[in-house]
C-alpha cells in the first residue's frame, strides 16, 4: 500500500467553505481522476482519507495537509496534478509527496497567520500588538459546546508582529477600499484548547481595544514544526522529501557495488 501526502490550499471565495465541503469534492476528484484509493473495512466502506488539523471556516490557507491510501503506487507529481485538474478553483492541490516517514500529524504544531485588518492604521495596530505581547496572560471567551469557555490566549502565541509589506500574503487587489489597512503576522503553537486567529483578534480587543471596522481576512501561511531556535514553522513534508532524495541516491550507489 502506497501513501501520498498532500498540501492543499483554501483561496479567494473558497475560504468560506466548511471542511465537510472540502471532503465532499476531494471524494468527487478521487473518482474523477480513477485514483486507486485503498477503502475501510466495515458495512460502509470509505476512501482512507486522514486530514490534519483542518483551518476554520471562512480562513484561507496556504498550507493544508492530508494523506491518502492507495492500493496501487502513483507518481506522486502526476497525481498531483490529476487531483487538481478535478478539484474547483481556489481548492488547489499544490505538492504531494510519497510518505517514506511516519507521524505526519505530530509535526503539525504551530501555524503562521496573516490577519489583514481593513480600516486600521499599522501604527494602531503595532501598538495593539505591543500591548498583547506585554501581557502576561490575555483571558478571552468562546462559545463552546457546553457554553462559553474562557482560556489564556497570550500563551500559545510565539510572535505577533508588522512585517515588512514586500512580505506579506495579501496584495492591493484584496483591499475592499482605499482605507488605511494594517497586517500582522501571527505565529502561534498548537495547543489545547486550541488558540485561533479570532481569539486573538478577541485578546487586542480587550487588552488594546482594538475592533476593526470590518471582519479581518485570516490566511494561514505555513503549518509544521515550530523551530525554537530559529523561531520559524518547519515545512512538514520536507523529512519525506530528504528519505527519497537519500533513496534515489543509493540506489545506483548499490547498483554500481553489486557483484557482476
Amino acid at each position: 500500500m502506497q501513501r501520498i501526502r498532500l498540501r492543499y490550499t483554501k483561496r479567494g471565495r473558497l475560504r468560506f467553505t466548511s471542511h465537510r465541503d472540502f471532503q465532499r469534492a476531494f471524494e468527487r476528484a478521487l473518482r474523477r481522476a480513477e485514483v486507486p484509493m485503498a477503502y475501510s473495512a466495515g458495512f460502509t466502506p470509505h476512501p482512507k482519507v486522514s486530514y490534519a488539523n483542518a483551518a476554520p471556516t471562512g480562513t484561507g490557507s496556504e498550507a493544508e495537509y492530508l494523506e491518502i491510501a492507495l492500493t496501487a503506487p502513483r507518481d506522486p507529481e502526476q497525481l498531483r496534478a490529476l487531483l487538481d485538474a478535478s478539484m474547483p478553483t481556489g481548492l488547489d492541490i499544490v505538492e504531494a509527496v510519497e510518505a517514506r516517514t511516519s507521524g505526519l500529524a505530530d509535526r503539525l504544531t504551530a501555524s503562521v497567520w496573516e490577519l489583514r485588518l481593513d480600516g486600521v492604521h499599522p501604527e494602531e495596530a503595532r501598538r495593539a500588538a505591543d500591548t498583547f505581547k506585554a501581557a502576561e496572560t490575555v483571558e478571552v471567551q468562546r462559545q463552546a459546546k457546553n457554553g462559553v469557555r474562557t482560556f489564556d490566549a497570550r500563551a500559545a502565541v510565539v510572535s505577533l508582529e508588522i512585517p515588512d509589506p514586500t512580505e506579506t500574503h495579501s496584495s492591493q487587489a484584496d483591499r475592499p477600499t482605499d482605507q488605511p489597512c494594517a497586517i500582522l503576522r501571527l505565529v502561534v503553537r498548537h495547543v489545547t484548547p486550541a488558540v485561533r486567529p479570532d481569539d486573538v483578534l478577541s485578546g487586542l480587543r480587550a487588552v488594546a481595544d482594538l475592533a476593526p471596522p470590518v471582519p479581518a481576512a485570516v490566511t494561514r501561511l505555513a503549518q509544521g514544526l515550530f523551530d525554537e531556535e530559529t523561531g520559524t514553522v518547519t515545512d512538514p513534508l520536507a523529512p519525506d522529501r530528504e528519505a527519497a532524495e537519500a533513496l534515489s541516491t543509493a540506489e545506483p550507489t548499490a547498483a554500481a557495488t553489486a557483484p557482476a
